[in-house]
C-alpha cells in the first residue's frame, strides 16, 4: 500500500507533519480530515526529485487553474457546501491563520465545481490588494448580499472570525430548517405519486377491456359507469396532458410571478391556503427575523440589514411590508409601530421586537422569535403530515370504491338479466 507523506493543521493553527497508508492520494486527503486536520500538501513518499517535481506540477496546475477558471463553473453554491465552508473558514480563522492562507487551504480541499472556481477569484482579487468582502462581492453565485455585508461588518470590526461563526450558525440553522420540511414531505409525495401511478394504468389499460366486455354483451350501462368509461377514454387519448398539466401550472405561475403585481397575488393566495400557507408564512418570519438579528449583531446598520433582510424572504407580500418598515424608520419611526401596520405577524412578535428596541437588544429578541417561529413550523408541519395521511387513505379509498362499484354495476345487471 502506498505511503502518502503530508503536512496539516489541527483546529489551533498548530502544524503537523506525518505519513499514512491508503491505495490513493483521496483515500488519504480524507483519512486525513477525519482526524480534525486541514491539509496543506501531500505526495506519495518518494525520492526528494520526485517530491520537488509534483509540488511545482501542482502549482503549475494551481496557477492554470485560476488563469482559466472564470468561466468553467455552470450554476450555483449549493447552500450545504457554502455551509460547510464558511464552518471550515471560521475555525481557520479562530485558529489565527492569516485570510489568504486559510483561503487557500479551503481551495486546495474544495472539489471542481462553482465554489473552487469562486475562490480562485476570491484570492486573486485578495492577492490584488482587495478586501475579503469586496472579493467575495465579484463572486455572486457563490456569496450574496447577505454574506458579502456581513464579512465587510466583521471586517471593519475586526472579529471577521465571530462574524464567520455566527454567519455559520444561521446557515446551518436555516438548512436544518429546509432539511426538515422537505424530509417531512417526501412520505406525501411518494404515496401521492404511487396512487397517481396505479390508478392511471388501471384507466389506461384495464377499463378499455372492461369497456370492449360490455359492448360485446350490449348491456345499457349505468351513469356510474359511463362516467368511468370517458375518463378512461380521456387518458387513453391525453395522457400526455396529465404530466404536462403540472408543469404548465408551475411554468404559468414562474411567468406570472416574474411580474411585482403577480408575485404579490401569488404570494399572497399561497399564505391563504389552511395550514400551508401558515408554514409558508412562519417559516418566511423565521428566516427574516434571524437574518435580520444576525446583521444587527454583526455592526450591519439597520436601513442596510432590512434591505438585505427584504431580499432574502422570498416573498413579495414580506418585501412590500419591508419596504414600509424601511420608510417608516428612515423618517424617524421605531420599527414595531411599522411592523404592526403591516400585519404579517402576530402580536407576539410585534411586542418583542418593542421591547428589543426599548432595551437595546434586538438581535437577541430577534433569534428568539426566530427560534419560536422554527418551533412552530415543525410543529405545523408534522400536524399537516398527520392530517395528510388519513386525508389521502380517505380519497384513494374512495377513487378505488367509485372504480369498483362502476365495474361492477353493469356486470350485477348483466348477471340478473341472464338469470
Amino acid at each position: 500500500m502506498p505511503t502518502f507523506q503530508y503536512e496539516a493543521m489541527d483546529n489551533t493553527g498548530l502544524e503537523i507533519k506525518e505519513t499514512i497508508e491508503a491505495e490513493s492520494e483521496a483515500e488519504a486527503q480524507t483519512m486525513i480530515r477525519e482526524k480534525g486536520f486541514f491539509v496543506t500538501k501531500i505526495s506519495e513518499k518518494s525520492s526528494r526529485s520526485k517530491k520537488s517535481k509534483t509540488a511545482v506540477t501542482q502549482r503549475g496546475a494551481a496557477k492554470s487553474k485560476k488563469k482559466g477558471a472564470g468561466g468553467l463553473s455552470i450554476g450555483g453554491v449549493r447552500p450545504k457546501q457554502l455551509t460547510q465552508f464558511t464552518r471550515q473558514l471560521s475555525t481557520l480563522q479562530d485558529a489565527g491563520l492569516p485570510i489568504l492562507r486559510s483561503l487557500r487551504i479551503l481551495e486546495g480541499q474544495a472539489k471542481p465545481g462553482p465554489l473552487k472556481a469562486s475562490l480562485i477569484g476570491v484570492i486573486e482579487d485578495v492577492e490584488s490588494g482587495n478586501t475579503l468582502s469586496e472579493a467575495m462581492a465579484k463572486q455572486p453565485k457563490a456569496f450574496d448580499n447577505l454574506y458579502v455585508n456581513m464579512v465587510k461588518a466583521g471586517e471593519a470590526g475586526g472579529a471577521l472570525e465571530i462574524i464567520l461563526q455566527r454567519l455559520a450558525e444561521f446557515k446551518e440553522r436555516a438548512q436544518s430548517l429546509k432539511r426538515k420540511v422537505q424530509g417531512a414531505m417526501v412520505y406525501p409525495v411518494a404515496v401521492i405519486s404511487v396512487a397517481t401511478c396505479i390508478v392511471g394504468f388501471i384507466m389506461y389499460w384495464i377499463i378499455p377491456k372492461f369497456k370492449e366486455i360490455f359492448n360485446d354483451f350490449g348491456v345499457e350501462l349505468p351513469a356510474m359507469t359511463e362516467m368511468l368509461i370517458g375518463m378512461s377514454d380521456w387518458v387513453v387519448n391525453y395522457f400526455y396532458l396529465i404530466p404536462a398539466f403540472p408543469v404548465g401550472l408551475w411554468l404559468f405561475i414562474k411567468i406570472v410571478k416574474k411580474n411585482k403585481t403577480g408575485a404579490y397575488i401569488v404570494d399572497r393566495i399561497s399564505m391563504k391556503i389552511p395550514i400551508l400557507g401558515q408554514i409558508i408564512s412562519k417559516s418566511t418570519v423565521a428566516r427574516t427575523c434571524r437574518t435580520l438579528g444576525t446583521l444587527i449583531s454583526s455592526g450591519v446598520p439597520i436601513l442596510e440589514a432590512l434591505s438585505i433582510a427584504r431580499d432574502t424572504a422570498g416573498n413579495e407580500v414580506f418585501r412590500k411590508a419591508f419596504d414600509h418598515i424601511h420608510q417608516s424608520i428612515r423618517e424617524g419611526e421605531s420599527m414595531a409601530v411599522p411592523l404592526k401596520e403591516t400585519r404579517i405577524v402576530d402580536d407576539l412578535v410585534v411586542n418583542m421586537v418593542d421591547v428589543g428596541e426599548e432595551t437595546g437588544a434586538l438581535d437577541n429578541m430577534l433569534y428568539k422569535i426566530a427560534d419560536v417561529y422554527d418551533e412552530e413550523v415543525s410543529v405545523l408541519v408534522e400536524s399537516l403530515i398527520n392530517m395528510l395521511e388519513p386525508l389521502m387513505v380517505v380519497i384513494l379509498g374512495l377513487i378505488v370504491g367509485f372504480i369498483v362499484i362502476a365495474l361492477f354495476l353493469p356486470l350485477v345487471k348483466l348477471l340478473n338479466e341472464l338469470s
